[in-house]
């Protein structure tokens, strides 16, 4: 007979600690997964789902399920809290962990608004067009990079630089009014006391970052890490040495860049030029 692995001593994850309160919750209800669902108008499959681990939820499925739990509503949301951060892949959860402790950082979008600074409309398209997925997913993603930007908006909140390559600022996404809105949200971003954004323009010419986006962190103890993205991967960078080579390449980048005065009103004017006309009502 094959001994088992113990488990005693391993600690649960916040995602195995939500799927267990939220099988321990039904099952104290006595509801089963089919009643559960017409109670919440999710699908069982996916309530099942939720229940093992496999998937994480949404705000919305959690609240969905706190109010039929009752008292337990406001646990279920703090356990979701935990629980999202799982949903992203494992050779990115050291980077969140890194972020979240950075004093400063600085970025380079090349390929589409930073996550930090999109608006839900924007992250969505963004999810849609990269692969197939069901409205939960979907919404479970969504959640998930939408609840990040609270690092701009903490108590001490680092201080962040984003230069948005200009061709970022010119791929629209298909509703023009949540485009333009879009645009409104880099500008309220942009009067953060901790965030300073800037727009490279076409005419800045090639770089050496060209096709790369680009995170370096400064953390508490002075160290610096970075994170480059290509359109199908991300790679950690903890090498010093590497770590300074992007660093002196973002610098001449920023200087290439507009100024934070001449990027508001750079894309002031690209308001101007999407934003949809409504007919005179008269």
């Amino acid at each position: 007979m094959v001994a088992r692995k113990s488990n005693a001593g391993q600690k649960p994850s916040a995602r195995e600690m939500l799927a267990k309160e939220l099988a321990r919750l039904r099952e104290e209800s006595g509801m089963s997964l089919a009643q559960l669902g017409e109670e919440t108008t999710y699908d069982r499959a996916y309530l099942h789902k939720l229940e093992t681990g496999a998937r994480v939820g949404s705000p919305e499925v959690i609240a969905a399920l706190g109010a039929v739990y009752g008292a337990a509503g406001e646990h279920l949301a703090m356990l979701w809290a935990l629980a999202s951060e799982d949903a992203f892949a494992d050779k990115y959860k050291l980077f969140m962990e890194l972020e979240a402790r950075a004093t400063v950082r600085y970025t380079y979008s090349a390929g589409a608004i930073h996550g930090l600074l999109q608006t839900e409309a924007y992250a969505r398209e963004v999810f849609e067009a990269a692969r197939p997925r069901d409205e939960n997913e979907l919404s479970e993603e969504i959640a998930a990079r939408l609840g990040r930007q609270e690092l701009l908006r903490r108590d001490n909140a680092p201080h962040f630089r984003a230069v948005l390559d200009e061709s970022v600022l010119r791929r629209r996404i298909s509703d023009p009014k949540e485009w333009t809105r879009q645009l409104e949200h880099l500008l309220e971003a942009s009067q953060l006391p901790n965030v300073t954004l800037q727009v490279l323009p076409f005419n800045a010419g090639l770089h050496t970052l060209l096709g790369t986006s680009v995170t370096i962190l400064w953390l508490p103890d002075g160290k610096a890490v970075a994170y480059t993205e290509h359109a199908h991967s991300g790679e950690l960078i903890e090498d010093p040495s590497e770590v300074e080579k992007l660093r002196l390449s973002y610098d001449l980048l920023r200087d290439l860049a507009l100024s934070p005065r001449d990027s508001v009103a750079f894309i002031e004017r690209l308001i101007e030029e999407y934003t949809p006309c409504v007919p005179d009502p008269t």
